[in-house]
């Protein structure tokens, strides 16, 4: 029991650490955050079949910081699959999109959802043509809108200015 206390003390105490990056599920936790606190523990309990003596508590301490580190990467990479879905949004309304058109997004998975439209078309310099636009993102019922401008690369891909 002493073992799983000083391991779920190690997890929290590592999850304080970690930036806050939004858009978490309850508790005031993001992915990374919760990830690596589900990873910290289920480390702790992993290292806790080793060892004895203090043998035993350093396996305990080892397996919740693996457990912490590898937690927190799966944890980051369900939000690159959020921008992943919002990017792939993106580069459609940029490149066929008519002015006011809205291009959905949702990412299944997360639950997370949002469009993109471009709002006005412009040539920045001869045959650099960029887009306004409105993006509209919702993550945990919460709706927030933000506005950027985009402009067309040479190779073609469309590059987020602001």
């Amino acid at each position: 029991m002493r073992k799983v206390v000083i391991a779920c003390t190690l997890a929290l105490s590592l999850a304080a650490c970690a930036q806050q990056s939004g858009g978490g599920g309850g508790f005031g936790l993001n992915k990374q955050t919760g990830g690596a606190v589900l990873g910290g523990v289920g480390g702790a309990v992993a290292g806790a079949q080793f060892g004895k003596g203090t043998g035993n508590i350093a396996m305990t301490a080892v397996g919740t910081l693996l457990g912490a580190f590898i937690g927190s990467e799966v944890g980051q990479s369900l939000d690159r699959a959020d921008q992943t879905y919002a990017n792939q949004a993106g580069q459609q309304a940029f490149e066929n999109a008519r002015t006011g058109e809205a291009i959905a997004w949702n990412n299944p998975d997360s639950g997370h959802a949002g469009t993109i439209t471009p709002t006005r078309t412009y040539e920045q310099a001869p045959g650099q043509y960029c887009r306004e636009y409105q993006q509209t993102v919702t993550v945990g019922g919460k709706k927030q809108d933000s506005f950027g401008t985009a402009c067309r690369q040479p190779d073609g891909s469309w590059r987020v200015m602001n």
